[in-house]
């Protein structure tokens, strides 16, 4: 713990020390409850916060009033697929770090009173992809079956998915099954148009890197070439998608004016790849919904983001009711929408959650 200097408004803050870095805590982790009315920036302790955004027994209560069955969590001081392990200079203790932050998402968080409805969603090292394959398979044979991974792999200064670099990493994924989850911000990059621009417009701007991420996978011919791979764009919302994928498809069917060999990469059009493949989830996107026959109502699943600012908590059952109600989902949409297709993607079947 430290006192972060604020003028008359100095705070006390829990802090991470790791190699180099030192990490403070700040509201924006857990904006939720007590924290609630704080700016996210705001150095705040653990004792501040909401216990279930750290604690496990707690957080399973707080999904058991929300009405949340299982979750998937990404990372905090880890950063959305792993940022904070690649960036440090020694490597092999960085490794050492991730393998035992992975251990604990398996054995410890998604274990005991968590298993089966705490999802084990595990890091790669993303400086290696040799090793980022082996950990894929080490967690895989631990009961792991969700990977994170950056919407933009360039925006980290590492080699791009069209590259052939990710290709033992994927050829993992597809191997086990593992879904490959691209978080917002996961490229450690904020949308916005300009430095003095309103943090709104960051906010409203918060889907470009999902939609960078689509355009990359559905062109890059790694779903022709890999199978069983899975992808998710997490906190993205999917009201883009329809024009996206219009757009792709019109661009393809022109493209022997221009890349023609994007025919043997992609052998049919863009948008026939996210069937049973592509998933975006939503929190509050009653245009992607009203839209869904455009995208696909089997590919779209309901997100509550806590402990996050957008987050639906503690009222996550009345925000679906009323998008259901605004979008009109019939009986079988409703549930895809906010069971079907998540039991689908991440095959939570094995954990015991079916229909």
């Amino acid at each position: 713990m430290k006192l972060v200097p604020g003028g008359d408004n100095d705070r006390w803050a829990d802090v991470w020390i790791f190699d180099d870095l030192v990490w403070v805590l700040t509201a924006g982790w857990g904006s939720i409850g007590p924290l609630r009315e704080l700016t996210a920036r705001t150095p705040v302790t653990y004792e501040e916060m909401l216990p279930g955004c750290y604690s496990q027994p707690e957080r399973l209560e707080d999904m058991d009033a929300n009405h949340s069955e299982a979750a998937l969590c990404f990372p905090s001081f880890s950063r959305f697929c792993g940022q904070t392990y690649s960036e440090r200079a020694d490597k092999d203790f960085a490794l050492l770090c991730l393998k035992a932050y992975n251990d604990w998402m398996i054995d410890e968080w998604c274990a005991g009173a968590g298993a089966g409805r705490l999802i084990p969603l595990t890091l790669i090292p993303l400086w290696d992809p040799q090793l980022a394959a082996a950990e894929v398979r080490r967690c895989a044979e631990k009961g792991s079956g969700a990977v994170a991974f950056s919407e933009s792999p360039t925006g980290l200064g590492l080699p791009s998915i069209h590259s052939g670099h990710w290709d033992p990493f994927f050829e993992a994924c597809d191997e086990t099954r593992t879904v490959i989850n691209m978080h917002i911000g996961s490229a450690s990059k904020v949308a916005t148009t300009s430095d003095d621009a309103s943090l709104l417009v960051g906010m409203a701007l918060t889907a470009q890197g999902s939609e960078g991420a689509l355009c990359d996978w559905l062109t890059s011919g790694l779903l022709a070439r890999y199978p069983n791979l899975k992808i998710a764009l997490s906190e993205g919302q999917v009201g883009w998608m329809p024009y996206i994928l219009e757009r792709l498809d019109r661009a393809w069917e022109n493209a022997h004016l221009y890349d023609p060999d994007i025919y043997q990469r992609v052998p049919n059009l863009p948008s026939s790849y996210l069937q049973g493949r592509v998933f975006g989830c939503v929190f509050d996107d009653v245009t992607g919904l009203q839209n869904r026959s455009r995208i696909g109502m089997d590919q779209i699943m309901f997100e509550i983001d806590y402990p996050h600012a957008d987050s639906t908590y503690p009222a996550s059952r009345q925000t679906a009711e009323k998008l259901i109600a605004e979008a009109g989902l019939n009986d079988r949409e409703t549930w895809q929408l906010v069971r079907g297709n998540a039991i689908e993607c991440f095959d939570l079947a094995r954990f015991g959650i079916v229909e």
